[in-house]
């Protein structure tokens, strides 16, 4: 088995800043061809640029919870590249909501956007997926990786649309692993504490306490940086994984190991 990601084609979602931008770029250095997924196109152009400037990296932009959008997001990458060979579901929003006020739209709006978007693109990268590998007896026919959180397992009142968005996205990964394994296809996740995104930095700039809280309950001391995720994200895409399927793995500087009562969550 092998961590090469050498010729592989990869569509990573969320991809104009942070931990999708992150990802994609790593594995373009590591010799993926690499699309990335965002709403927000001015950022996509500014990170990435056009093809002339890079091949090997290009974007799309518009927004996944449309199913036109997400078809033409599979037919672009197709064009560009010939295949798709991994699917990073990067893409994911994070917003309080209040657990007692029956008014919230807010874990209808998350399951929308941090769920059913990823489900859908899956299911449709799925069935490319197994058009391709049609006449091969043997080897992996691609790789899904969902980004999730600890959040699903531990959690504060006040994330409860958050919590119940990722820990449905849990279940849909062991879902669809079942499901697609017949066909070659893996599905895992990567579950994730505090990782310094360009939100949580907006949100810690003006707050020393609560960095240092989440730093506090955190057994290695520090926020992650998005570099952090790339090479295990790299090893659940490639064929050094290639016996795992459907599985949550932690990645969470030690946070989730505490106990809830005395270190909470955050």
């Amino acid at each position: 088995m092998s961590f090469s990601l050498s010729g592989k084609t990869a569509i990573i979602t969320g991809g104009a800043n942070g931990i999708g931008l992150a990802i994609g770029r790593h594995f373009a250095n590591k010799g993926a061809n690499v699309m990335l997924a965002d709403m927000d196109e001015e950022r996509l152009a500014k990170e990435i640029g056009s093809p002339e400037d890079n091949e090997t990296i290009r974007y799309f932009a518009g927004d996944l919870r449309e199913k036109l959008t997400i078809a033409n997001l599979l037919s672009a990458t197709v064009d560009a590249y010939d295949k798709v060979d991994i699917l990073i579901n990067a893409s994911r929003q994070v917003v309080t909501s209040d657990p007692l006020n029956p008014e919230d739209d807010g874990v209808e709006m998350l399951l929308e956007q941090n769920l059913l978007a990823a489900l859908r693109l899956s299911q449709l990268v799925a069935k490319r997926m197994i058009k391709q590998a049609e006449g091969q007896d043997s080897g992996l026919a691609g790789s899904i990786v969902n980004l999730s959180s600890i959040a699903a397992r531990r959690t504060r009142p006040e994330l409860l649309a958050y919590s119940i968005s990722t820990a449905a996205l849990d279940q849909m990964t062991r879902s669809l692993a079942a499901a697609l394994a017949p066909h070659r296809i893996r599905v895992n996740a990567l579950a994730f504490g505090s990782v310094m995104s360009a939100s949580l930095q907006d949100a810690l700039k003006d707050d020393r306490d609560a960095r240092k809280e989440i730093e506090g309950h955190t057994p290695m001391g520090r926020i992650a940086a998005a570099s952090d995720l790339t090479e295990t994200v790299q090893y659940l895409a490639s064929s050094a994984s290639g016996f795992m399927t459907g599985e949550i793995l932690t990645l969470d500087g030690g946070r989730s190991i505490l106990d809830p009562v005395t270190k909470p969550a955050h």
